[in-house]
């Protein structure tokens, strides 16, 4: 849980790495939150929470950009999504790589940050 509120506090940081814990809690952190709303939502009959999707739009993109980072990509690499299929595929393999080992223009590895004494 603390991956996913560490994320939720950078909501808006396009730059840095993230490791692939951080992305990957993240995103199951959130789904989790989604599906309980609409589950929710839905034994109300409330109308269906769009809203929802739209509060982690920000912080989504930024973990995800970073994690792009991490592996030594652009944060652009993120629009190869939209062709069918293959962009998923593709950006799922770099979603699921190991960081690029040492420092690289976006930053320190987050793996190798020492720990506090």
């Amino acid at each position: 849980m603390s991956w996913f509120v560490e994320a939720l506090k950078k909501y808006a940081v396009f730059s840095g790495r993230a490791r692939r814990k951080e992305y990957w809690l993240f995103m199951l952190f959130a789904w989790i939150i989604y599906v309980a709303l609409a589950v929710a939502a839905a034994a109300a009959h409330a109308p269906y929470i769009v809203g929802l999707a739209v509060v982690f739009l920000l912080p989504a993109l930024g973990v995800t950009v970073r994690r792009l980072h991490d592996t030594g990509r652009s944060g652009w690499w993120i629009l190869f999504g939209i062709v069918p299929l293959i962009g998923s595929i593709v950006l799922l393999v770099f979603y699921c790589s190991d960081s690029q080992a040492g420092a690289n223009k976006y930053g320190p590895n987050p793996k190798e940050v020492p720990a506090f004494a």
